[in-house]
């Protein structure tokens, strides 16, 4: 896996400020724009060191309407970000805990921070995908609902996390993997609704895609349910561990590291 090259905070923030100086701009009426224009070609005409141009009038509007909306300066942003991230990289931003089954099983990336590939589908995968993401790690959500993933890529941009989340409208035998995977984050009903011969092919192109030391975690298996032993049956020769959580189970598989 690749060491992970984050994006600056600075670039970071000058996408920050392009962002909400269009945003407003597109709140308002034309003639409002055309009066910030004529207000920014007045103020450049009484610089005569400057001749005016297309670009320094679009500067000039821009910096007008920074002040008009009273964007925060660099470090006053910086710090309010850096304070973010760190709340963002808490479990319990995103209602998990620090002993769920999906925290345990993707620490050892986020603390050597690489970049892990992550796979998400099903019913919680807002919740991981955001998670895993406000950690470093590249996430792939998948889900046949468009509505879903519209929801995941929202709240993805809306907490300056969209780079890492990737939407793939489709069902699960329709994904290939084009990057080995850390982790896969499924839900029992996304397994639960194919074929047999699809899920067995689906879970078996999975496992080959998954490095050594990959987990493979299904979430939201009823308690008692016959899915425990068929999962078993499918991950021989992966340690396997599974868990209680309220009325359901979740099942949580490792691959084995081969010998050097």
């Amino acid at each position: 896996m690749s060491v992970r090259t984050a994006r600056s905070l600075r670039h970071e923030y000058e996408l920050y400020v392009e962002q909400e100086i269009e945003n407003y701009k597109e709140s308002i009426p034309r003639s409002a724009i055309l009066a910030i224009g004529d207000e920014a070609a007045a103020k450049l005409a009484s610089e005569s060191q400057f001749t005016l141009t297309e670009l320094l009038l679009v500067e000039e509007v821009d910096r007008i309407v920074a002040k008009r909306i009273r964007l925060p300066k660099y470090e006053t942003w910086r710090k309010k970000r850096v304070r973010l991230l760190d709340e963002m990289r808490r479990p319990e931003h995103w209602g998990l805990q620090r002993g769920d089954a999906l925290v345990r099983a993707v620490e050892n990336a986020i603390a050597e921070k690489i970049t892990a590939h992550v796979l998400v589908a099903g019913e919680s995968a807002e919740r991981s995908a955001l998670y895993l993401a406000a950690n470093g790690c590249d996430v792939t959500a998948i889900d046949s609902e468009e509505e879903m993933l519209e929801r995941v890529m929202a709240a993805a941009v809306q907490a300056g996390l969209a780079e890492r989340v990737h939407a793939f409208a489709a069902d699960l035998p329709q994904f290939q993997p084009d990057h080995m995977l850390r982790a896969v984050v499924c839900s029992h009903s996304a397994l639960e609704n194919l074929t047999d011969r699809d899920r067995a092919r689906v879970i078996e192109a999975l496992q080959s895609a998954t490095s050594d030391g990959g987990v493979h975690l299904v979430e939201t298996i009823a308690a008692g349910s016959a899915a425990i032993e068929q999962l078993r049956s499918t991950y021989q020769g992966w340690a396997i561990t599974v868990e209680p959580r309220g009325d359901e189970q979740v099942f949580l598989a490792t691959k084995s590291r081969r010998a050097d």
